[in-house]
């Protein structure tokens, strides 16, 4: 079977090709981050009209790239939900026109789930059961994952994620969006221990999170301690350490509490470099394994969605003709393959 995927949730157009005997044929992605750094943060409506220049170019190089013509497909795999209402409408009704036009079933597509299983992409492949650790944007949670649609929600956050958090301090340390990988980037250059930042939530019981209180911290420390470069970076240390310190000590319980000892992080934060060490480190001790998805999947691609959607057709799960949308959507609630 040979699926075509669309990702278009927020402000990266991903397409992609993937043949369930080849793996992937290609893959193609465009960001949107020079069209809404300007407005330092994304804008719904120039996102959606972004997605509606592109999607149909993009689909065309990544069919000629996996050598694929149309009557090689056997399915579309779009993202339904969560995200950005219009800018799902633009894949959704992309997704479907063309598996219409070309007699094909099409599926929608949980975008977290989407994210959970990026790491099933590479090799070796994570196996069932294992904890997730979802980062992605504008959600933080952790999954207890049994199989594909058998997903048990541990805790999310209740504020602002840890995505959010990133940009938002990374705004108020003077830097471009997206702030996240310019704050890691900064963050390298910090003299450690200068400043210690909270970690919230972890002095009680639970697996939820919040980090609206380490933002307002952040912007605390940044307003008494002055606004020279050296203290920018020490500053961005201090909020990340205690962002990843707090993401691990999490992992750690949700692995307690489960008794499993196989972990998967997936979504933007993944990429992080400080987290993957830290996580790394804590599963070697336990004698555990971590998975995540290389670089170029962890933010929003088509590959994760035509790799998921792909599982969803396998099983004969599609949908119908109406362009519907899901901007909130519980992963817990999606049916078990």
């Amino acid at each position: 079977m040979r699926i075509l995927g669309i990702e278009t949730s927020c402000d990266e157009t991903g397409i992609a090709i993937y043949d369930d005997r080849q793996g992937l044929l290609s893959h193609e992605l465009y960001s949107q981050v020079k069209l809404h750094a300007d407005y330092g943060g994304v804008v719904p409506e120039l996102a959606s009209r972004d997605h509606v220049r592109k999607v149909i170019p993009l689909i065309v190089k990544a069919m000629q790239d996996a050598d694929t013509r149309a009557s090689d497909i056997d399915g579309v795999a779009f993202t339904q939900g969560p995200g950005l209402v219009g800018a799902l409408l633009v894949g959704s009704s992309v997704g479907r026109s063309l598996a219409y036009a070309w007699e094909v079933p099409a599926v929608g597509v949980h975008h977290m789930e989407g994210h959970l299983l990026a790491p099933m992409l590479d090799d070796p492949a994570p196996t069932f059961p294992f904890v997730a650790l979802l980062v992605s944007g504008g959600h933080t949670m952790l999954v207890k994952v049994a199989g594909i649609g058998r997903y048990e929600m541990l805790g999310e956050s209740v504020d602002d994620a840890a995505g959010e958090a990133f940009d938002k301090t990374a705004k108020l340390l003077g830097l471009d969006y997206p702030g996240g990988p310019l704050l890691a980037k900064l963050a390298q250059q910090g003299t450690p221990d200068r400043f210690r930042f909270p970690r919230p939530m972890t002095d009680r019981p639970g697996l939820d999170f919040s980090f609206s209180g380490l933002k307002t911290f952040a912007a605390n420390t940044i307003r008494e301690q002055g606004d020279d470069n050296q203290t920018k970076a020490d500053i961005a240390l201090a909020f990340e350490t205690a962002v990843v310190e707090t993401l691990a000590i999490k992992c750690r319980r949700a692995l307690e509490q489960t008794g499993l000892n196989r972990l998967v992080i997936a979504g933007g934060v993944s990429a992080n470099i400080s987290l993957r060490q830290k996580l790394e480190s804590m599963m070697k001790k336990s004698k555990g394994e971590v998975f995540y998805p290389r670089a170029e999947f962890c933010t929003d691609n088509g590959a994760m969605i035509a790799y998921a959607g792909m599982q969803r057709l396998l099983a004969g799960q599609h949908e119908g003709l109406d362009a519907r949308a899901k901007p909130r959507w519980p992963l817990e609630s999606l049916p078990a393959v």
